[in-house]
């Protein structure tokens, strides 16, 4: 079987833009590397049903999001930016017909209306302030908003160590409730389990996961442990998050220590290391897992390549498979 991956890079050497990848999964490898589009830095992508690309733009030296039609993907429908640095992450609401965006530099989140012709409107803007105890944290730095499991929104301020539950309507943001990390901790992104009473809230700045209990619009803290070992002393900065359908395991990755580290959750939600895999490269900022979880694709931004990784359903381990497959400057990596 086929299933095709979209890389989001950044164009600051050698790539230009969007990029497809195929993942055999009879053969067991990556294949066939496309440019879909030229976008500028789209550093995060979300697709919709209707195959439009909603992608973190820069363009004409603003920042903003790309509209793209992947069954024209020639012509991008749309650069919707302003004056400033483009945001860190990007999704659909498919049900409210809205696109939000995390922007990092300028510590604020959007909304965008969803047109007729799949082109964006800004709505509203979110914007936050503060700052927190480390260097990196200057200033809000919101990196990541998106739809908790009982509707509501969900966003991450890695400068502040702030996690805000919020409502949005036509009048724009409000928030519910704000959780407040360990100083230093620096959330960056936030996964649920299938049953949404438990959230696992990755630390870039810290390398740690935080597992909350999430109860009527409130994070509760459960757990906080380490994704590097004890005797790391060189830089690390934790990355990109994901839980497998089953509630069984959880995977991060760490640029420094260049691993995904492996958690079996136990039957109470909290984690236990049971893993820490090299990905053969360099600043592993993205990973995603495929559809039927069966492999976990990783992309190394500083060493141009993508690592293909078989795992067992059974302990939750990854096996090396490929990891010399070619792809520029990759940041995200999302499955069709």
């Amino acid at each position: 079987m086929i299933e095709s991956i979209l890389l989001g890079t950044y164009t600051k050497q050698t790539s230009q833009g969007i990029y497809q990848v195929d993942l055999d999964t009879e053969a067991k490898t990556l294949t066939n590397l496309q440019l879909v589009t030229k976008v500028e830095n789209p550093t995060y992508l979300a697709l919709s049903k209707k195959d439009v690309l909603y992608a973190v733009d820069r363009f004409d030296g603003q920042g903003g999001l790309s509209v793209t039609d992947l069954n024209a993907p020639q012509n991008v429908l749309q650069h919707i930016v302003a004056p400033g640095t483009p945001p860190a992450y990007v999704t659909v609401d498919e049900a409210q017909q809205l696109v939000f965006d995390a922007n990092y530099h300028e510590g604020t989140l959007h909304a965008y209306s969803i047109n007729d012709d799949q082109t964006l409107t800004l709505a509203n803007t979110f914007t936050n302030t503060g700052n927190g105890p480390l260097k990196e944290q200057d200033g809000s730095h919101l990196h990541y908003i998106d739809r908790t499991p009982d509707g509501k929104l969900i966003a991450c301020d890695l400068g502040t160590d702030q996690v805000f539950i919020l409502d949005y309507n036509n009048s724009g943001f409000s928030v519910i409730a704000t959780y407040e990390t360990t100083p230093g901790f620096g959330p960056r992104h936030i996964t649920f389990n299938s049953r949404g009473d438990l959230a696992y809230l990755v630390g870039e700045l810290s390398s740690e996961v935080e597992v909350l209990k999430y109860n009527n619009h409130q994070l509760t803290h459960l757990q906080t442990i380490k994704t590097i070992p004890a005797d790391w002393n060189e830089h690390n900065g934790c990355a990109a998050i994901e839980i497998t359908n089953d509630d069984c395991f959880l995977y991060v990755s760490n640029r420094g220590f260049d691993s995904i580290a492996v958690f079996e959750i136990q039957s109470d939600g909290t984690l236990k290391l049971i893993q820490n895999v090299s990905v053969e490269g360099s600043f592993p900022r993205d990973f995603a897992l495929n559809h039927d979880q069966n492999f976990l694709v990783v992309g190394n931004q500083t060493t141009d390549n993508l690592t293909l990784f078989e795992r067992n359903a059974n302990d939750g381990k990854l096996e090396l498979i490929q990891k010399d497959f070619a792809a520029p400057e990759v940041v995200c990596v999302y499955f069709k």
